[in-house]
């Protein structure tokens, strides 16, 4: 009787055990499909699960990137669109100094050409203290409010910080967000230093108020804004080449993120067709233990003697 019991016991333990193991099979690999990933926890296999985290960081870090550059991208492209403004208000501004030294004109006619670079030189003054992404100064490197300051005299001062923001772009790579005040309009002029600003500002005084020649001050102010205008030039080809820089990166993070999410599939990434036949197969491995199991522990001594 010790052995039937004996047998009988591990019979139930061995079938109870290869039923579970079946199941747990099966609910594995209902998982793995569901989700697309073989890998539930480390353990699975540590060294692809630890290759799984570095890419993931790796996608984290990447993100953080493509954001940055987003926001370099709006910064400078709010810059460009400001430059070419610029250049459009002092295009405008050396067209009405060219018209103000011709010998023909009255002082009245030249007072009005004045007034008008006087608008022109508030207009520019708005424009340098233009908002970036953020609502902070455009032109002002990291200073948080205007970039310009203008005295009770109309004279404009730059309250900036001296140069902008940095943001990574990944790989080591970085680029300058912006650009300030100083750096679009500052230039020398005769190996003195001076800014378009001052220059518009006093051409406006000298054609309205001005004492002097004012046909002369109208033909020295045409070469100011022409090396001026340069200067504005310059900085939109700086601008623009930052921009394809961003956009230079931008490639190269998409095409390394489509790399990774290849590997990413490969290390912990399952192959549906496979998985979905072995699940198959379980089940039907499982039913079919199931139903011996079933019909074997409903048979006992009599029914074979019988």
């Amino acid at each position: 009787m010790t052995s039937i019991s004996t047998s009988t016991a591990a019979f139930y333990d061995r079938s109870t055990t290869d039923i579970a193991t079946l199941r747990k099979r099966a609910e594995t690999l209902q998982q793995q499909i569901g989700g697309g990933n073989r890998l539930s926890r480390s353990s699975d296999d540590p060294v692809a699960a630890s290759r799984l985290r570095m890419l993931q960081r790796s996608d984290s870090l990447s993100q953080i990137d493509s954001t940055n550059a987003g926001r370099a991208n709006a910064d400078l492209t709010l810059a460009d669109s400001a430059l070419s403004t610029f250049s459009d208000y002092i295009s405008r501004a050396k067209d009405l100094a060219t018209q103000a030294a011709n010998g023909t004109l009255t002082t009245e006619q030249r007072a009005g050409i004045g007034y008008e670079l006087q608008q022109i030189y508030g207009n520019l003054i708005s424009l340098a203290n233009s908002r970036d992404s953020n609502g902070h100064a455009l032109f002002g490197g990291e200073a948080p409010g205007d970039a310009y300051s203008v005295d009770a005299s109309g004279n404009a001062t730059y309250i900036g910080t001296a140069t902008s923001g940095d943001l990574a772009l990944g790989d080591g790579q970085k680029i300058t967000r912006g650009m300030t005040g100083p750096e679009i309009l500052n230039f020398n002029l005769n190996g003195s230093p001076t800014n378009l600003l001052a220059v518009v500002k006093g051409l406006a005084d000298d054609l309205q108020t001005g004492t002097g020649d004012r046909q002369q001050a109208a033909s020295d102010g045409i070469t100011s804004l022409a090396k001026g205008l340069d200067t504005i030039t310059t900085a939109q080809t700086v601008v623009g080449s930052r921009l394809n820089w961003i956009d230079l990166t931008g490639d190269r993070r998409t095409n390394l993120g489509e790399l990774r999410a290849t590997e990413e599939d490969k290390v912990g990434g399952i192959d549906l067709a496979t998985s979905i036949s072995e699940l198959q197969q379980t089940m039907t491995v499982l039913e079919a233990s199931q139903a011996s199991f079933s019909k074997l522990s409903s048979l006992s001594l009599f029914n074979m003697i019988n």
